[in-house]
């Protein structure tokens, strides 16, 4: 008997927003690179990189208050630390985020494959279809 296998998929989407709703879209893609920015900037110039929990201590708070939702304010600090680490260990001078992206949790968006839709959550507990 096999056991199941858990896979993790990753999607790079190209969609068509409803009208309206591209520009919800795109304030949250700005703010959520722009929160990214924010931690780069604050743990860039510390010897050691925080820990999660120690960015999570540190960052939780600040990041609710401007609409995410608590599980993209995670994937927020996690993605600052990554971007952290990895420059730091190449010996890159700090990271200046351009591209518009976010990772979003598997609670953070409802996908149906009947009518090939997709909803996100954005700021302030508002969905994009």
């Amino acid at each position: 008997m096999s056991l199941p296998v858990r896979v993790t998929v990753t999607a790079k989407v190209e969609a068509v927003t409803p009208e309206g709703d591209e520009e919800l879209l795109l304030e949250f893609l700005r703010v959520y690179r722009d929160s990214v920015q924010l931690v780069v900037d604050e743990i860039w110039g510390l010897s050691e990189v925080p820990s999660r929990t120690e960015l999570h201590t540190t960052f939780y708070s600040r990041l609710r208050e401007l609409g995410f939702r608590a599980h993209h304010v995670s994937e927020i600090y996690k993605r600052a630390r990554e971007v952290v680490k990895s420059t730091k260990k190449n010996s890159g001078s700090k990271p200046a985020l351009r591209k518009l992206t976010a990772r979003i949790h598997p609670l953070d968006y409802r996908l149906d494959l009947n009518t090939k839709t997709i909803k996100i959550a954005v700021l302030h507990e508002k969905w994009v279809e």
